[in-house]
């Protein structure tokens, strides 16, 4: 079973920032791609960024050009450097992979517990 655990949330000021990380544990035979989404009290949950099986990245509009998505796959670390944050990035931020858990079976979608960021102005 994969399993994952996002760190580097917390608090911080408008303009400064944060960098989460999200350990994979467990095992996967192969990688569809894994990225980072966000919600809020309310709302949809949010793409941010996510990194495809080829290490092409996409981001979320919101954040293009402040965010980066990274990887260690010899240490199953994901990574998401935050910069010039905002109010408005304040979220429950989740690590979400799309793996192959096992030999033959399809790709499945597993999510952690989430990290909380908070952007004051």
């Amino acid at each position: 079973q994969v399993e994952l655990m996002e760190s580097g949330g917390g608090s911080v000021q408008a303009g400064g920032s944060l960098k989460l990380s999200c350990s994979i544990s467990g095992g996967y035979f192969f990688s569809c791609g894994m990225g980072w989404y966000r919600q809020t009290p309310g709302n949809e949950r949010e793409l941010v960024s996510y990194i495809f099986t080829d290490g092409t990245p996409k981001y979320g509009d919101s954040v293009k050009g402040r965010f980066t998505i990274s990887q260690d796959n010899n240490k199953n670390m994901l990574y998401m450097t935050m910069n010039s944050l905002k109010t408005e990035d304040t979220a429950v931020y989740y690590c979400e992979v799309d793996v192959v858990p096992e030999y033959g079976k399809a790709c499945e979608n597993f999510r952690g517990q989430g990290t909380q960021v908070t952007v004051s102005s």
